[in-house]
């Protein structure tokens, strides 16, 4: 199981910007093929943010798209997430997952079985 660490989250006020990291303990292209951003909000269900997989294609949520950019470095074993004009209900616990069993760009918490522990991402207004 690859441990999955995320990093850069922290208060930013409405109209800011944040890069998340997400710093994995292994190679993950060669066997990891799709990773995935989700957040947690206060008292909401889980969501998923976006998805990429090992040839760079991409997946978002549609009311994310334009304002969020998931990207990988692998040779860093990192994943991204910048994030542009946030809003307060943005705020969430921001998490990144990484699954080696499909190359689909789900969203569904449930088709990742790898997880970190977590960034926090309070955006005030």
């Amino acid at each position: 199981q690859v441990h999955l660490v995320e990093s850069g989250g922290g208060s930013v006020q409405s109209g800011g910007s944040l890069r998340l990291s997400c710093v994995a303990s292994e190679y993950v292209a060669s066997s990891y093929y799709r990773m995935c951003w989700f957040r947690q909000a206060p008292g909401k269900e889980g969501e998923g943010v976006a998805a990429i997989d090992i040839f760079g294609s991409t997946n978002y949520a549609g009311s994310l798209k334009g304002r969020f950019t998931i990207s990988r470095d692998d040779p860093k074993n990192t994943l991204y997430l910048r994030m542009n004009s946030l809003k307060p209900d943005d705020t969430a616990i921001y998490y990144c997952a990484a699954d080696r069993r499909s190359y689909d760009l789900a969203l569904a918490p449930n088709e990742y079985d790898n997880w970190g522990q977590g960034t926090q991402v309070p955006v005030s207004s």
